[in-house]
């Protein structure tokens, strides 16, 4: 069984004809796009993913600069972990300041994990990733970050460290234990010189989670 495939299978309810609709990365998400192609669905997309945005182009499926869009029916993602509060974490793409972008457009922006993406509250072994300017980031380092360390991610291709689009540098901030995920985003995100950080506890209105039993959903309490 495929779950990543059946996952994908049931976000088609929510897509309707004639939308725009907002698309993450990863495997799940390209399943995804191969539905919409499959039933022929009349709708536009638009992405903060290099790899999502060339899938669909292959798929025929128009894609709006993120820059012209300004509503957006649904949105789709997966992530690294999400509670039962719906708070999540993503960590490994360093493209959340503009997935989040595309989570405040939407009407909906909807999760597609696996089950062992699911857990009671955010246990934070993955890292905070915090996007931050290159001249703050002696500050933002400098900072008490409730963290046992904050490293900057660094390129495997070349020799430095990784940059964001905007020539902005990711920070991996490995938090130190239990955290109230509301008040740590607001925290990081408040620092000066951060643009946005990888914890989405405000965003999430849906989860689609599959696993070999089948598909189950989790919404706002």
């Amino acid at each position: 069984m495929d779950i990543k495939r059946n996952c994908a299978k049931a976000a088609l309810k929510y897509i309707e004809n004639g939308t725009m609709i907002g698309l993450g990365g990863g495997s799940t998400i390209a399943h995804l796009i191969r539905f919409i192609k499959e039933e022929q669905l009349d709708i536009k997309v638009v992405t903060p993913s290099w790899e999502t945005k060339q899938k669909c182009e292959e798929a025929g499926l128009t894609v709006i600069p993120l820059s012209e869009a300004t509503e957006v029916e649904v949105a789709f993602d997966g992530c690294d972990q999400v509670d039962e509060h719906l708070h999540a974490l993503k960590s490994g793409g360093g493209i959340h300041t503009d997935e989040k972008l595309v989570a405040r457009m939407a009407k909906e922006y909807i999760l597609l994990v696996d089950e062992s993406k699911v857990v009671k509250e955010l246990t934070y072994e993955h890292p905070v990733v915090l996007e931050v300017i290159p001249q703050a980031l002696a500050f933002v380092m400098n900072q008490r970050l409730d963290a046992e360390r904050g490293e900057i991610r660094m390129s495997s291709d070349k020799d430095g460290p990784v940059m964001t689009d905007r020539g902005n540098l990711l920070l991996d901030v490995y938090v130190q234990g239990s955290q109230d995920g509301v008040r740590l985003e607001e925290r990081l995100k408040g620092l000066a010189g951060v643009l946005d950080v990888s914890l989405f506890t405000s965003v999430v209105t849906g989860v689609v989670v599959a696993d070999e039993s089948g598909i189950r959903e989790m919404t706002k309490r």
